[in-house]
């Protein structure tokens, strides 16, 4: 019988229990989060973006120095900054020049036998024989006959063998045969069997593709020259550093080869794409290299320095909160309360960053500890504190209590 009572007892127990907890559990399908927000609990006030409503903060002059909260004016005035990036050194594309032949023949001896040598313009690379050329010239000296055997009285008959002459002069002339070739084989009348090719200007050999005793046709690349005395270094600038970028803009250019040396270069070319993977944008620079320190391959460091303007607002960058969603500063007001205030910022140059709308001049706001502040800004929303702050139009607990404290020691001290 006591066994059966104890058992009653007990279920009665545990039934009160669960119905306990189903009372005091949130409504089917809510996370206590949403329960506690939807009777006002802690999860603060929102506003139409689901962001967190910050509140006025007050500081007292030791809270102030707790937290090392320094304010700071909003200034204005000429802001700069320096872009760096890496580049590499090329050689000029408007300076290469590929050295090709325009008609069959062999390579009967070369001049210039190895890459990496230099040459000037109009030095002799390699000497060709061609049978095309020797029968052209051939052409040549029979319409140079025929026109001196006729005289203008002749007429049409004298037309006919200028025009052959001036077609034969052509024919050479389109094979890369000189005019002063030509005219040495007008004055001696003698056909040369070879063709020599020469350099176009003065430069350095890049690549060479030719031997002696090789056969070659018209069109196969033979050399490579380049003109180094002028080179390009071409670089990446991040998408956001594009306003900053313009043709014409001088730049500094360091080497490892001649650590400490500066040389000086100009934007001449930006691109018109950007990467899609690297989100940067490819810049060329010219730079002279009249003594050839710089070769083609070499890496550089380039310092472009960007004016941003000459009167602009400027604040600390710790002076700025970035929530992610938007940039606030802590505007301080004439009774001592710090009010967030959302501004709209522009370019970082170093320590300080541009202010494109939100402040004026001469306002002061909080320099740094703006985390706490902030965070105080954001438990105000909530009905919390951090201890011993309190927020504008608001008297702390703390502060309460010790006022309370002392109106008690001060009616204890007249009785």
């Amino acid at each position: 019988m006591k066994r059966l009572t104890l058992a009653v007892m007990l279920g009665s127990a545990a039934l009160a229990a669960c119905s306990a907890a189903q009372e005091e559990s949130p409504m089917p399908g809510m996370s206590a989060e949403e329960h506690a927000h939807m009777h006002g609990g802690a999860a603060g006030a929102t506003d139409s973006s689901g962001a967190v409503v910050r509140q006025a903060v007050h500081l007292t002059a030791d809270q102030e120095r707790a937290l090392g909260v320094v304010y700071t004016a909003v200034s204005r005035g000429p802001l700069s900054r320096t872009m760096r990036t890496v580049g590499r050194i090329e050689a000029a594309e408007s300076k290469i020049a590929d050295i090709t032949p325009k008609i069959d023949g062999f390579v009967e001896r070369l001049h210039v036998s190895s890459t990496g040598e230099s040459v000037r313009r109009g030095q002799p690379l390699l000497t060709l024989y061609s049978p095309q050329l020797v029968a052209a010239q051939e052409e040549l000296l029979t319409a140079k006959r025929l026109a001196a055997q006729l005289n203008p009285a002749a007429g049409e008959a004298w037309r006919n063998a200028q025009a052959l002459l001036e077609a034969a002069r052509r024919r050479l002339a389109y094979w890369d045969i000189t005019e002063e070739q030509i005219a040495r084989v007008e004055e001696t009348g003698e056909a040369t069997k070879t063709l020599t090719l020469v350099a176009p200007f003065a430069g350095i050999v890049l690549e060479k593709h030719v031997l002696e005793g090789q056969r070659v046709t018209p069109g196969e690349r033979l050399y490579r020259i380049a003109d180094l005395s002028t080179v390009w270094v071409e670089g990446d600038v991040f998408e956001q550093d594009l306003q900053f970028v313009r043709e014409g803009q001088q730049a500094h250019i360091e080497v490892a080869a001649y650590p400490g040396q500066h040389m000086m270069g100009q934007v001449s070319f930006v691109y018109p794409t950007v990467d899609e993977r690297s989100r940067t944008n490819r810049v060329r620079l010219t730079v002279s290299n009249f003594d050839m320190r710089l070769k083609p391959g070499m890496f550089a460091t380039v310092y472009l320095d960007a004016e941003i303007g000459d009167d602009v607002l400027t604040v600390p960058v710790d002076a700025v909160v970035q929530t992610g969603e938007r940039n606030l500063v802590f505007h301080r007001h004439g009774d001592g309360s710090l009010h967030p205030h959302e501004v709209v910022v522009g370019a970082r140059a170093g320590d300080r960053v541009q202010i494109l709308a939100g402040l004026s001049e001469g306002e002061l706001i909080v320099g740094s500890a703006n985390f706490l502040v902030d965070a105080e800004s954001r438990l105000g929303s909530t009905g919390g504190s951090m201890p011993g702050m309190q927020h504008a139009g608001h008297g702390s607990a703390m502060e309460a209590e010790v006022d309370g404290e002392a109106q008690g020691r001060e009616e204890h001290r007249h009785d």
